[in-house]
């Protein structure tokens, strides 16, 4: 390790620097010589660094979630390719070289990261050699050496003999106590960092060995971290707990606020964001509206979540435009409600009328006008004469000649009709 670290040399002046402008600040509030003043440093070291890599952040979830994407096409060409490992290699190249990919880029936080973190270990690793080192002189490297972190010196490890820790002026049991919950917390914050991942920020509807290769990981490295923990100085192990505390925030606010598409997260964000636009009909800011144009721009492509979440703006009388705005909808969207009753948010359906019941004499003019027959009178329209047919007078005669129904309706036969017998009368 030492051999590694001294590699890593020409950044050691740089991070004593930060540490010693940082303990003269905190030795002001708390003292020079206490844990406090030099692991405050330590702490404020990291986050100096986590912010300045926050790019390297933003640029490893986008190639992480373009990984993703070419999850399935990766996939083909293994299968198509698998008795050919030059044709494959050539044809991922090719694959990454036109969507403008970097499987690299995903580890590009942690390869940033290492120069500082070997260059810390190697300044600890001087402290506890008692050798001065960057801008740390023989005044800081004795204010350094008192310092303890609940009662375990700065520059201690858990691998340490009982000797060189009474030289420290500290226990060999107050050594392992600390590093051990130390080594213990830095591998559950690294665990629940990747289980978060795996478990709410993934696409569950894509099966790839990427998935199986982060599920791995989230076992795997918790227990490297485990294994070289007891190699690691009290003042490194802080720094490790730090970031791996820092990246456990980082991580949950990337999964809070831009989730990955068709994930659990996702399900969950778009679900507040239709309640939000519902209940104020707009998007609050630049970033909610970059995700409503995105799920309008898939058009057919949208996923569950993302139609669930159009389909609910639809229902509510709204409409996501091209831009990302969301304004009301001026057709007629049909909703429905929970008891299974339809409505619509425009101008009501018109009502189907059902058609009236028409008398016996109603149907049979109806029935005359079609065949092209003269209707028949009724009652109140026959003409008052004294010269009706003898026939009509007497009761049991036939009916006239213009109600008779034709052939196809009453199915007799066209003609005069054979007057009733009196006996049947």
């Amino acid at each position: 390790m030492d051999t590694i670290a001294s590699l890593f040399s020409f950044i050691t002046t740089p991070v004593s620097w930060v540490i010693v402008q940082f303990h003269s600040v905190y030795g002001a509030l708390f003292g020079p010589d206490t844990g406090w003043a030099w692991g405050l440093s330590i702490v404020s070291l990291v986050i100096l660094i986590r912010i300045c890599l926050i790019p390297l952040f933003v640029k490893q979830i986008k190639a992480t979630r373009a990984m993703q994407t070419l999850q399935p096409e990766m996939k083909k060409i293994q299968e198509r390719y698998k008795n050919d490992r030059q044709r494959q290699s050539e044809e991922m190249m090719k694959l990454y070289k036109e969507t403008g990919t970097n499987p690299l880029s995903s580890c590009l936080p942690i390869l940033a990261q290492s120069p500082f973190f070997f260059a810390l270990y190697h300044v600890l690793n001087s402290i506890a050699s008692n050798d001065t080192i960057g801008v740390i002189n023989d005044r800081l490297l004795e204010s350094a050496q008192k310092a303890h972190i609940f009662g375990a010196p700065l520059a201690a490890k858990f691998t340490d003999s009982a000797d060189k820790v009474e030289a420290l002026n500290s226990s060999l049991t107050d050594v392992r106590v600390v590093t051990a919950i130390m080594i213990v917390l830095m591998s559950l914050s690294q665990f629940y960092t990747q289980r978060q991942l795996m478990t709410k920020n993934v696409d569950t509807t894509v099966k790839t060995p990427f998935m199986q290769q982060q599920k791995m990981l989230m076992y795997v490295f918790p227990v490297i971290f485990a294994v070289f923990g007891i190699n690691f100085p009290v003042g490194v192990l802080v720094y490790w707990l730090t970031t791996n505390v820092w990246t456990m925030g980082q991580q949950m606010y990337v999964i809070h606020n831009n989730p990955t598409p068709g994930s659990k997260a996702q399900a969950a964000y778009l679900e507040r964001l239709s309640k939000h636009v519902t209940r104020h009909g707009k998007t609050r800011n630049r970033r909610e509206r970059a995700i409503v144009k995105a799920i309008v721009a898939k058009g057919r492509d949208r996923n569950e979540y993302e139609r669930k979440f159009i389909n609910g703006l639809s229902k509510a009388g709204l409409a996501a435009q091209t831009d990302g705005m969301v304004i009301k909808s001026e057709s007629t969207v049909a909703a429905q409600a929970e008891d299974g009753t339809p409505t619509t948010t425009g101008a009501s359906a018109p009502k189907r009328q059902q058609p009236k019941r028409q008398s016996k004499s109603q149907r049979q003019s109806g029935t005359a006008k079609a065949a092209g027959e003269p209707t028949s009178l009724t009652k109140s329209d026959e003409p008052e004469d004294d010269t009706k047919p003898a026939a009509a007078a007497k009761k049991g005669n036939a009916k006239p000649a213009g109600s008779t129904r034709s052939k196809a309706q009453s199915g007799q036969r066209k003609g005069p009709q054979r007057p009733k017998s009196p006996s049947k009368k």
